[in-house]
């Protein structure tokens, strides 16, 4: 079964975006497997934060940076020198993406070309994780999961600027760090949605419940029909963590994609999700504005195929949905009725929780 060896133990690690919600569980996971980490982020994208209650700018290098901006942003890359880079950079919301166009594709598009331009011309062997999306698949809504070679699109610009990106990562790859003296090797990861302690993004379906719920307050909910892979936030790390060891031991392909989510089998709706969370929340509140959100487009079913991330990293997800939900609502029950300075402490017993039943189901992730 997969083991995650001490690779990152000394090493320099940049997380980009490391200031929002699946950033900062990274940051904390390659502290805790004793990675020296940097972190390049614009600014703090939510109020509450979990960057901030795990007091995380006093644990690493926190860097303020707009990735668009390639001069700074190869300055401080070569600044650091890093032996990783998770680049989880990214305008991630789907309906702010048709209010700022624009901004969304130069972000997610551009910034992934600023990140890959800064490291061609760093000279020491360096593994990037790309982390794009599941919505940068061509989502014609069919009822099996799909694989890494399905056709890449997206009708919103928030799929689109991620298939975008891939297409620009592709180019990186075959054009300039695919030759046998190239010291850039490159892994792309997709994910489904992911949910889990810390993310109060806004317009995204847990951190919108938990804001309402906080104040006893009922929630809109506009596609309660609507299933997706839910998955625990670290469920997705996992594998990009095992995806950069691998790649730095040359185990794997340069260049290749790789889907993380649970499986096929395994998607619930709206309804379903918010039915497990008030099993350990209790006494919520929702209705149903179906009718009256119809404004933009948005996918009613996605699945995700990851037979490839098994075949070749020997990697599997290790949460069934009732763990997932359990965990994610905890972490959220935990920060609304308790000190929210132990925050930090709370986030590493479930990562520590985590690796234990990963370890007890045959994915072995040492700390």
């Amino acid at each position: 079964m997969s083991v995650l060896t001490n690779q990152y133990r000394g090493a320099n690690v940049i997380v980009t975006g490391h200031t929002g919600f699946k950033g900062t569980w990274l940051c904390l996971w390659l502290l805790q497997l004793g990675a020296k980490v940097s972190g390049i982020s614009i600014d703090i994208p939510s109020k509450p934060s979990h960057f901030i209650s795990a007091n995380l700018s006093n644990k690493i290098q926190d860097y303020r940076l707009d990735i668009r901006d390639d001069k700074k942003l190869k300055k401080l890359i070569h600044k650091i020198q890093p032996d990783y880079v998770f680049h989880l950079a990214a305008q991630a919301l789907v309906r702010f993406s048709y209010e700022t166009p624009i901004e969304t594709f130069s972000i997610n598009t551009m910034g992934s070309v600023h990140i890959l331009d800064a490291l061609r011309t760093l000279n020491k062997d360096v593994v990037a994780v790309m982390i794009t999306s599941d919505k940068a698949y061509d989502n014609v809504e069919w009822i099996w999961g799909y694989r890494e070679t399905d056709r890449l699109g997206g009708k919103d610009p928030y799929s689109a600027s991620k298939g975008m990106a891939e297409l620009a990562i592709r180019s990186y790859v075959e054009s300039f760090l695919n030759s046998a003296d190239s010291q850039v090797t490159v892994g792309i990861a997709r994910a489904g949605n992911v949910i889990g302690g810390g993310d109060w993004a806004l317009d995204r379906i847990i951190p919108d419940c938990i804001r309402a719920w906080s104040k006893k307050e009922s929630v809109d909910i506009r596609s309660p029909e609507s299933t997706r892979p839910w998955q625990h936030v670290l469920e997705p790390l996992s594998g990009y963590l095992l995806l950069g060891s691998l790649l730095a031991q040359k185990k794997i392909n340069n260049g290749e994609a790789y889907n993380f989510g649970p499986p096929a089998n395994q998607n619930y709706s709206v309804r379903a999700l918010i039915n497990e969370m008030s099993i350990i929340w209790g006494n919520v509140k929702w209705t149903d504005t179906s009718q009256t959100n119809m404004n933009h487009h948005e996918a009613a079913l996605l699945k995700l195929n990851c037979d490839k991330a098994l075949a070749d990293l020997d990697w599997t997800s290790n949460l069934n949905f009732e763990e997932t939900v359990r965990m994610t609502i905890e972490w959220y029950k935990a920060f609304y009725e308790g000190d929210e300075r132990l925050m930090y402490d709370f986030t590493l017993s479930q990562i520590n929780e985590y690796s234990k039943i990963a370890k007890n189901r045959n994915q072995f992730w040492t700390t």
